[in-house]
């Protein structure tokens, strides 16, 4: 299959040109796009030194707009499946084979830390929130997840079109599933390591936490009022 590897960065100088090369050591067939978010520092020369594609925002649109960026050009060149990869390292590359095998069979795999054990360890109060949102959405949709805060994913085609049309701003990682369960697509989870990021810093803040719980939990809700009427009438 097809397949194209998206990262979206902003100001990950210090770890983009590593994450590219571990890509490229296990999964050396596939293309990378790498979505330079507006960063101030040499992230997009880094990553086309690097050797892969770049795309530059002329601003930082966020998580949500460099990802369907993305997709849209996932879509325009024709690619089967698109992953998406953090550029801090948190992902390792040799559990890429797993999700992109699985993208045959499904319409998004979702790399998850808690499907089984696994080495990953997340700070208290953050660990409540990704058992919250996964319980939250599992009621909604009535499918069980475990990780739904995971940014390592595997789409389809069917994704790839649906993300490029529509893909939520701000954390869209929660929301995004319910909007995929309106369109009646197949997800599922496999388990993968995760690790600590190699460099940089977190842009979450306490602050934007408490924005990412209330923001999500509203946006999840809604979003699931309307899959399940839409199940309702069909």
């Amino acid at each position: 299959m097809k397949t194209l590897i998206i990262i979206p960065a902003y100001n990950e100088e210090g770890s983009i040109a590593s994450v590219i090369a571990d890509i490229r050591r296990h999964v050396p067939e596939t293309d990378i796009v790498v979505i330079n978010d507006g960063s101030t520092d040499r992230t997009e020369e880094i990553a086309k030194a690097s050797g892969a594609s770049v795309l530059t925002m002329p601003y930082n649109v966020g998580i949500g707009g460099g990802m369907q960026t993305g997709y849209i050009y996932a879509k325009m060149q024709g690619y089967d499946v698109a992953v998406q990869m953090d550029a801090d390292g948190q992902h390792p590359a040799k559990e890429l084979p797993k999700l992109i095998e699985q993208a045959s069979r499904y319409d998004l795999v979702i790399g998850s830390r808690y499907v089984k054990s696994t080495s990953y360890r997340s700070p208290h109060m953050r660990r409540l929130g990704m058992i919250f949102f996964s319980q939250l959405v599992s009621l909604l949709t009535r499918q069980r997840f475990t990780d739904t805060t995971s940014g390592f994913r595997a789409a389809g085609r069917k994704v790839i079109n649906l993300y490029a049309s529509y893909y939520p701003i701000d954390y869209p990682e929660v929301e995004s599933l319910v909007y995929l369960k309106r369109h009646g697509c197949k997800i599922t989870e496999v388990s993968t390591e995760m690790q600590r990021r190699q460099a940089g810093r977190s842009s979450i803040t306490p602050a934007k936490s408490v924005y990412y719980m209330v923001k999500v939990t509203l946006s999840v809700i809604m979003s699931a009022m309307r899959y399940n009427r839409t199940a309702v009438i069909k």
